[in-house]
C-alpha cells in the first residue's frame, strides 16, 4: 500500500460537500443540455461549422466556467481558419513562488449515434436514471471540463494554495484530434512549464477505486475497397465467372488476421510489452477477475449460452485488449440492406477498418505497411484500395514520481476508500502522446469513468455520476498535493 498524505489546509469534508452541490445544482442540469445537442465531431459530420452544434456546446461549457469562483480565472474560444474551435483558460498560481503549470484536458465533440439504444433511450435523449446519465458524450467526455473547473473552484474556496492551471478543451478528438496539433503549437508558449497534464478522457476497471491509465493503444482508421466489375451483373449468368469482391476481401484479410483466432498476423503490428506494464496487469485481473469479460453486453449464442470471449483469462485479456494489436471492420459499402438484395453479382465490397496498434508502434510506419499489405499484388488484379482517414501512435506513460503516486493513492482511499489502481486503455487519447514528446520532463494523471458498461461509442453510454462527483474531488486532492 502506498502512503497516504493530506494538504495541511485541504478540508476533505468540505471539499466534498462542495462538489455534491456542484454537481447536484448545476453539472447535471448541463450535461443534461449538453446530452441533447448531435455535437458529432467533424469526421462524423462535414458539416459542423454550419450545422452549429459543436459552436453551441463550446458556448455554453464557456459560458458556464466563466461563471466558476475561480480566482482570476480567464477564458477564450480560441478558432483557427478552418477548424474546430479550443477552449482555453488559465487560473494563475494561487500558491507563492510556483512556476509550474497543471494542464487540464477533454474535449466536447461526439462519436455518432450508432443503433441498438434501449427503447426509451436515445443518444440525444438524456436520462437520469439509478445515479446514471444516458445519452451520447456525457461521459466522453463532455463532463470533463465541469469536473475540472470545480476541482479548482473547490480549492479556492477553501483557500488552497494549488500552482498554475490551464485547461485545454478541443472538439476534434473523436476524429483523431488532427484539428488539434495546430492549437497545441500555437499555444505551447502559453502552456509554460508544464509538469503534471489531467486527462478526464479514459476509463476505470470498476467504480470502486480511482484507476490510473498507464498506456493506451494507437490506431488506424481507414477504408478498404476491392472492386471488380463497373457494374452490377445477374449471378446466375456471371457467378463462376466473375470473382466475387467479397471473397477476394476474404483474401485480403487473411492477409492481416487469423480468422481462427484474431491475431493479427503482421510482426510489424506487435511490440514487445515492458515487464512493468505485465505486472500491472498481473494485479488489475486480480482485481477484476473475470469481470474483464462478463461484464459485457454477450449475445445468447448456440444452445442458448453466451458468446464467449477469445479468452477467459483476466490477464491475457487485459492484454489483448490494452497491448496487442486488434483488428474490427465498423463500416461497410456495396452491400445492399436484406431487403433490397436481389441476385446480382455486386461490383464492388468496401469495408471500414479499425486496427488498434499496441502503445509503442509509430502509427504513420505502420499505415505504410498495411497499405502496402492489402494493395500488393491483388487477387485475380482486381482493383484494391485502402485510404486510411485517421491514425495516431499510442502511449506508455513515464515511470509515476513518488509524489504523484502517493497523492493518487491518498485522492483514491480518502474519496473511495481504496487504493488507488493502474490499468492500460484499447482506446487512444492522441494528445498524451504530444504532450509528453514536448513536455518530457511532465507527469500524467490520465483517468476517466469509463467503467463496466457505460459503453462510450456505442448504444447506452451513460456517466456513472457518483463515480465522477468522487472524481472530481479526488482531482482536487491531486491538485492541492502538486509541488
Amino acid at each position: 500500500m502506498n502512503e497516504t498524505v493530506t494538504s495541511p489546509s485541504l478540508d476533505t469534508a468540505a471539499l466534498r460537500e462542495f462538489v455534491e452541490r456542484k454537481w447536484n445544482d448545476e453539472i447535471l442540469h448541463a450535461l443534461t443540455d449538453y446530452i441533447a445537442v448531435p455535437a458529432k465531431s467533424p469526421g462524423f459530420d462535414a458539416d459542423w461549422a454550419r450545422n452549429g452544434y459543436i459552436d453551441r456546446v463550446v458556448r455554453d461549457a464557456a459560458q458556464w466556467a466563466e461563471r466558476q469562483p475561480v480566482k482570476g480565472l480567464k477564458l477564450e474560444v480560441i478558432r483557427l481558419e478552418g477548424r474546430t474551435p479550443v477552449i482555453f483558460f488559465e487560473a494563475p498560481a494561487t500558491r507563492s513562488g510556483s512556476d509550474e503549470t497543471i494542464v487540464l484536458y477533454g474535449h466536447l465533440d461526439k462519436q455518432p449515434e450508432f443503433d441498438g439504444w434501449r427503447k426509451d433511450l436515445g443518444p440525444w435523449t438524456p436520462k437520469f436514471e439509478d445515479g446514471k446519465l444516458y445519452g451520447r458524450g456525457g461521459a466522453d467526455d463532455g463532463y470533463a471540463i465541469y469536473a475540472s473547473v470545480t476541482a479548482l473552484a473547490a480549492l479556492d474556496a477553501q483557500g488552497v494554495e494549488r500552482p498554475r492551471c490551464v485547461g485545454l478543451v478541443e472538439t476534434c478528438e473523436e476524429s483523431g484530434s488532427y484539428d488539434l496539433l495546430p492549437y497545441v503549437d500555437a499555444l505551447r508558449e502559453r502552456l509554460g512549464k508544464v509538469s503534471l497534464v489531467v486527462c478526464l478522457d479514459s476509463g476505470a476497471g470498476n467504480y470502486d477505486q480511482l484507476w490510473l491509465t498507464t498506456s493506451l493503444r494507437g490506431m488506424i482508421s481507414g477504408s478498404l475497397e476491392v472492386q471488380v466489375l463497373d457494374e452490377g451483373i445477374h449471378s446466375g449468368g456471371y457467378g463462376g465467372i466473375a470473382p466475387s469482391s467479397f471473397r477476394i476481401m476474404r483474401q485480403l484479410f487473411e492477409r492481416l488476421e487469423d480468422a481462427g483466432s484474431g491475431n493479427v498476423l503482421p510482426k510489424g503490428f506487435h511490440s514487445p510489452i515492458p515487464l512493468q506494464r505485465l505486472k500491472e496487469a498481473e494485479a488489475t485481473a486480480a482485481i477484476l477477475g473475470d469481470d474483464v469479460w462478463k461484464k459485457m453486453p454477450w449475445a445468447c449464442g448456440q444452445d442458448g449460452l453466451s458468446v464467449l470471449p477469445t479468452t477467459t483469462d483476466p490477464k491475457e485479456a487485459l492484454l489483448n485488449s490494452t497491448w496487442r494489436p486488434s483488428l474490427s471492420v465498423t463500416g461497410a459499402a456495396g452491400l445492399p440492406a436484406l431487403a433490397d438484395a436481389g441476385n446480382v453479382l455486386r461490383p464492388r465490397t468496401a469495408f471500414k477498418l479499425s486496427l488498434r496498434l499496441p502503445p509503442l508502434i509509430d502509427a504513420a510506419q505502420a499505415v505504410d505497411e498495411l497499405k502496402s499489405l492489402l494493395e500488393l499484388d491483388p487477387p485475380y488484379n482486381a482493383k484494391v484500395t485502402f485510404k486510411a482517414d485517421a491514425s495516431a501512435s499510442g502511449w506508455d506513460a513515464p515511470e509515476v514520481a513518488p509524489w504523484l503516486s502517493t497523492a493518487l493513492n491518498t485522492a483514491s482511499q480518502r474519496h473511495y476508500g481504496e487504493d488507488v489502481a493502474f490499468i492500460g486503455q484499447g482506446g487512444t487519447i492522441p494528445l498524451m502522446n504530444t504532450l509528453q514528446a514536448g513536455f518530457p520532463s511532465a507527469q500524467f494523471m490520465v483517468c476517466g469513468v469509463l467503467g463496466p458498461k457505460s459503453n462510450a461509442h456505442g448504444p447506452n453510454e451513460f456517466l456513472h455520476v457518483p463515480y465522477a462527483k468522487k472524481l472530481t474531488a479526488a482531482v482536487a486532492e491531486v491538485i492541492a498535493l502538486a509541488p
